[in-house]
């Protein structure tokens, strides 16, 4: 049964301005416990941060976290974005297409309101499943 995105998604993500550095980013998704912030710049959506542009854009690059900026390791504005009002139907459908995990969700005028990730949608969609069992088990830490 489709629901409404605004009822399963992570509502608050951490947003970062595009010229935070990529260690502070790292940090912020440590504190949140999250893989993953969206590059913000008021109501502008800049892109998505996520842990594995860290290794593969950053680390794995050779560049210097305490210097380089989020803005240029994250993916660039995604191709697709979510509202509140979206169905569940939606960001399956979305994310089958663009081969993502995540997509932001954006209230009108484009500002940034929360993610919705493949387990969120895992978790309510089938909750017996295997990916739904994996996306509610505690981190490793």
């Amino acid at each position: 049964m489709s629901r409404k995105i605004r009822d399963v998604m992570s509502p608050g993500a951490a947003a970062l301005e595009p010229m935070t550095t990529v260690a502070r980013a790292a940090r912020v998704m440590r504190e949140r416990d999250v893989g993953d912030v969206l590059v913000a710049y008021d109501c502008d959506l800049f892109g998505v941060l996520t842990d594995r542009d860290i290794v593969i854009r950053a680390l794995a690059a050779g560049l210097d976290p305490e210097h380089t900026t989020v803005g240029s390791v994250c993916t660039p504005p995604p191709v697709a974005t979510l509202s509140p009002d979206d169905t569940t139907d939606r960001a399956i459908e979305l994310m089958g297409r663009y081969a993502v995990r995540r997509l932001p969700v954006v209230e009108r005028g484009g500002c940034p309101v929360g993610v919705v990730s493949i387990g969120d949608l895992a978790t309510t969609e089938d909750p017996y499943a295997a990916l739904a069992d994996i996306s509610r088990a505690a981190p490793n830490h």
